[in-house]
């Protein structure tokens, strides 16, 4: 019988499980001498002139930079209407408002374009997601900013290794927020950093990571903010380390992986199911759209054959303004049309770096058979 391919699953290797035994075992396992020496490596890895605070997740980090850029009640972030619900949760968290703006069909990015006709008066930042590891044109981003003066906030959950124009994401701009979950492109578990230049954020941000605590030189405590708890552990960054070394390597197999996705799939689909490449794409997925109404079946049909011949798909993402939450704050799905598509007709085919080209054959052969396009 063939085995189960899931759409993703980590790598870690034998080296790495050492290194956590050995936290486990030296009697220091929250966050400590490792979330040091990850911080280091990510930011040496960045090109050396960002800071790096680690923390429990890209989620925990996207909510702590807005609100060490002042958001809150009143504001608004403008967010991709087609990303995870937690590029806009945290926005929503702080009582501030999510404004939507629609993506590119293959790209799922945002434009500057799209972003500018959203600013308002109230608007006081810019999410841009880097979907599945394509960059966002930062440069249009980061000049559309300065020219209304507005923080940027990258959601790069999917982006670590991304390149721009030949510039690491997190390593120019202003705030790039990294996730280390377990299907990222490197995992630390559960995980999450953000890279930054400017040296006012370093102080709210290590308050708010652990309950708003500032200590003297004697050790004293003090307490001045409402702050939350998102410190990494010592066992988490262990496992990250192990995980950066590795990750140029991690993602040229994952580019590999995606070029023989492509050579399958493009004679035989229209171009407009297929996502789009592009210089510095760290792949971490390949999500294809497919015309469930047009083939007379339902995605979770689809998704279920699929799993009958022993393949995992995943769904990345439905469209936030459709899901209860947004909808009920007035939000219409169908004013946008790319993301309305996206989030209908989304599956994510597997693509790890463990995989073969046996498996890309094996995955393509069921899509083509299932779609007969």
């Amino acid at each position: 019988m063939t085995d189960f391919l899931p759409f993703t699953r980590p790598t870690i290797d034998e080296d790495t499980i050492a290194a956590v035994v050995a936290v486990l075992r030296s009697g220091w396992i929250t966050s400590g001498p490792r979330v040091a020496e990850f911080e280091r490596g990510l930011a040496d890895y960045l090109g050396g002139t960002r800071q790096v605070r680690s923390m429990t997740s890209a989620t925990g980090g996207l909510e702590m930079a807005l609100k060490a850029f002042g958001v809150g009640a009143g504001d608004e972030v403008i967010v991709p209407a087609m990303s995870f619900a937690a590029s806009a949760n945290v926005v929503e968290r702080l009582g501030a408002r999510a404004v939507f703006a629609d993506v590119e069909l293959r790209s799922r990015n945002i434009t500057a374009a799209a972003i500018e006709a959203a600013i308002t008066p109230r608007t006081r930042a810019i999410m841009p997601v880097h979907y599945s590891g394509l960059a966002v044109d930062m440069d249009a981003v980061l000049e559309l900013a300065a020219r209304h003066g507005l923080r940027v906030l990258e959601d790069a959950a999917h982006a670590i290794g991304t390149r721009h124009r030949g510039r690491l994401i997190g390593s120019f701009g202003d705030v790039a927020s990294f996730s280390f979950h377990a299907n990222k492109n490197m995992t630390t578990i559960e995980g999450g950093a953000l890279a930054f230049a400017d040296p006012s954020l370093a102080l709210p941000l290590d308050r708010e990571r652990f309950h708003g605590i500032s200590k003297d030189a004697a050790g004293n405590v003090d307490v001045y903010s409402a702050g939350g708890k998102y410190n990494l552990t010592d066992v988490a960054a262990a496992v990250g380390i192990g995980q950066l070394k590795r990750l140029d390597e991690f993602n040229a197999r994952r580019r590999e992986l995606a070029a023989h996705y492509f050579a399958r799939l493009a004679p035989h689909l229209p171009a407009d199911m297929l996502p789009a490449d592009g210089e510095g794409h760290s792949w971490h997925m390949f999500a294809v759209l497919i015309p469930f109404t047009r083939l007379q079946t339902t995605r979770d049909a689809f998704i279920a054959q699929m799993r009958e011949r022993g393949i995992g798909l995943g769904i990345h993402y439905p469209s936030i303004p459709g899901l209860t939450y947004y909808r009920q704050q007035g939000w219409d799905p169908a004013a946008f049309p790319n993301s309305q598509r996206i989030g209908a007709e989304t599956v994510t085919l597997p693509l790890f770096p463990a995989m073969t080209p046996a498996d890309v054959e094996r995955v393509c052969d069921a899509v083509l058979d299932m779609t007969k396009l």
